[in-house]
């Protein structure tokens, strides 16, 4: 086995996926930003906004949207502390009615 087979094919990338209303105000169900190491969830989040900067709805949607990174909860977590590693998920998750 070499070092390369244990790298995660996404690696220098962050994948954002969308859900519901944010996937359709952002017009896409994902986003692959490049990433050279770790950032913070809040840049990540800036880089989105940015990239559907012709879609106001956007913005509005993802202000109100739970977050994952992965299989973890962002919850009361400051998006200025949270790190997101290359290769990982972030999960944009608007409210849904009835749940």
């Amino acid at each position: 086995m070499t070092a390369d087979s244990d790298h995660d094919p996404r690696d220098g990338r962050v994948i954002l996926r969308y859900w519901a209303s944010a996937r359709a105000a952002a017009g896409t169900d994902s986003d692959a930003l490049e990433v050279t190491g770790a950032v913070t969830l809040a840049e990540l989040v800036r880089r989105a906004r940015q990239a559907h900067e012709d879609s106001p709805r956007f913005a509005e949607v993802l202000s109100c949207c739970s977050m994952m990174v992965g299989d973890r909860p962002v919850t009361t977590n400051d998006p200025e502390q949270v790190l997101v590693q290359p290769g990982a998920t972030v999960e944009f998750l608007p409210p849904f009615a009835g749940g």
